[in-house]
């Protein structure tokens, strides 16, 4: 599993294409356990964690980004 130190150095699209392909996993792996073609259902709760990181880090960039560019405007009416 990557740490979630490696996904900050990620760009937004490389989060995107890792979150699709992540939610891609998971889906199969639900499909395979219900099945019964895999034993293995730890493993489903890996592939949640792995998309709820990615999630949490695309939020946090969302929160922070606007804060960073813009300048912040006063209303005082000086």
């Amino acid at each position: 599993m990557t740490k979630f130190k490696e996904f900050k150095n990620k760009n937004g699209k490389e989060l995107g294409a890792m979150l699709l392909k992540a939610k891609e996993d998971l889906q199969a792996l639900k499909f395979k356990v219900a099945g019964q073609q895999y034993k293995n259902v730890r493993e489903i709760r890996v592939q949640k964690q792995l998309v709820a990181q990615i999630l949490t880090l695309q939020k946090q960039r969302k929160i922070a980004g606007p804060a960073k560019e813009e300048p912040a405007v006063s209303n005082k009416g000086d």
